[in-house]
């Protein structure tokens, strides 16, 4: 495990078991606390990777191999605006309130201890603590669709983890070890990988089912729709991605993907990315549901991860980490703005909704930006991510790929312009009538997002120096 980032596990998991305590007798303590946890953690995240003397060294003092301080960052980014959120939107007489609050830093440190560790076997325990505490999170209301959404994510991802299991036992059986560094050092040799390779295939194929990769998405949409409204931001904004598609992009660098080895299981990752992106975009097109328009959306676009890890090379890697990041910015804010809808007209039923813009200016601005990003329009912080995919694919030889990924990436500006159209711009309906702007702490984590999607579009050449040593360290 990176002993530089332990603290940021630490530090959750203690809150997560003080909040109980704290707030027995003021519930409102479990706000607080939940929030300066995460708060003052960020805040030292950004010192770390953005210090004078780390930007004046290109980045070259970054601990461990940078992509962990990058997705702990992304991590503690959304786990505060959902609770910032959850603050301000959970009912003051909610009984559950702490073990709320305790649930989303225990898969806060659950997550950081997913993208620090350095073997399968932790990372596997880490993954399985976040399904636990996500299951629960998922139930919070304690409504029919929350607990329809949770069963089916328990009994369709409890494969996955079966799979892993047995993918582990070949691993350790052939290896000796299940270290990520016996695995790079094996795929780098001559001896034959048959049996490791299979035991990967295994464990790859049980994440690609917890991130909801098609045709393993089943779950997905009925999750992240049942799910109280802040904790469908945290699962489509950052959970699944850690919980999947990371090990994804860690398997394809260990099994060498760039060399050309495991060619079969790279060939297998980028067809399933493809074929999420279509599915996913295609299926979005026929939503009436706000949140389960955005949950197929997500399924989209976790296939351009897929793909770039598919791929393997250093400029589709840079492309899947940072299209990672940003997915976790615009889906966070889409999320959060469909939970203000909700608040606020009382529906999510797209068909019922329109002309929200006019009572709901602040929630329909973030949302366009949020949009945007997602559909790959410049400047925004996603144009650049998709446009160093489709330049990894062109420049690989794989022309058929880039341009189908080109032009799912306009079919997403299309779904995303009919759910603008119908639910704020379109004409005004009864439910736009009595539909107020959401109060300022509630739109606050959305505009912060939003503002961050613009800054890293606009400052993208300093943040790709950044993406750039990442990728020189995780390939070695």
């Amino acid at each position: 495990m990176d002993k530089a980032l332990l603290a940021f596990l630490i530090i959750p998991l203690f809150a997560a078991v003080l909040i109980p305590f704290a707030a027995r007798y003021r519930p409102r303590m479990a706000d607080i606390l939940a929030n300066v946890t995460l708060l003052a953690g960020l805040a030292n995240l950004a010192w770390l990777a953005l210090s004078p003397s780390m930007i004046a060294s290109e980045f070259a003092n970054l601990p461990g191999d940078g992509l962990s301080l990058l997705l702990v960052g992304a991590i503690y980014l959304v786990g505060l605006c959902v609770t910032f959120f959850s603050a301000w939107f959970l009912d003051e007489n909610l009984p559950n309130r702490p073990a709320y609050y305790s649930l989303l830093l225990v898969s806060v440190a659950a997550m950081t201890g997913v993208v620090t560790s350095t073997d399968f076997f932790t990372l596997y325990v880490f993954v399985e603590v976040l399904a636990v505490t996500s299951f629960a999170l998922i139930t919070t209301d304690e409504s029919f669709a929350g607990v329809e959404g949770a069963l089916k994510y328990f009994f369709l991802t409890f494969p996955a983890s079966a799979l892993i299991i047995v993918g582990l036992a070949i691993l350790m059986l052939t290896l000796g070890s299940l270290s990520y560094e016996n695995l790079r050092i094996f795929m780098s040799s001559d001896i034959p990988a048959g049996p490791v390779t299979f035991g990967a295939a295994l464990i790859m194929l049980g994440f690609i089912i917890k991130s909801g990769v098609v045709p393993f998405h089943a779950w997905t949409p009925d999750a992240y729709q049942g799910a109280y409204a802040p904790v469908s931001a945290h699962l489509a904004g950052i959970v699944t991605k850690i919980s999947g598609v990371y090990a994804l992009i860690k398997m394809a660098t260990l099994l060498r993907f760039f060399d050309g080895r495991a060619q079969a299981l790279s060939e297998m990752l980028m067809f399933l990315g493809l074929l999420s992106i279509a599915v996913g975009a295609i299926a979005a097109l026929r939503q009436k549901d706000f949140k389960r328009m955005l949950a197929f959306s997500s399924i989209s676009q976790v296939g351009y991860i897929v793909l770039a890890a598919g791929l393997g090379t250093p400029l589709a890697l840079i492309g899947a980490v940072f299209h990672l990041f940003n997915h976790a910015t615009f889906k966070t804010v889409l999320f959060l703005n469909s939970a203000s809808v909700e608040r606020s007209a009382g529906t999510t039923d797209m068909d019922k909704l329109g002309g929200l813009e006019h009572s709901m200016p602040w929630t329909s601005w973030t949302s366009v930006v949020a949009l945007l990003s997602t559909a790959g329009v410049p400047p925004l912080s996603g144009f650049w991510s998709k446009l160093l995919i489709i330049l990894a694919l062109w420049e690989s030889g794989l022309r058929t790929y880039a341009v189908l990924a080109l032009l799912f990436s306009i079919v997403t500006l299309a779904y995303f312009m009919v759910m603008q159209r119908k639910v704020f711009f379109g004409k005004k309906t009864a439910a736009a009538e009595s539909s107020p702007e959401v109060s300022a702490p509630l739109l606050a984590p959305a505009i912060v997002m939003c503002g961050l999607i613009v800054a890293l579009g606009l400052l993208f050449p300093y943040f790709y120096t950044y993406l750039k040593v990442v990728a020189e360290r995780i390939i070695i």
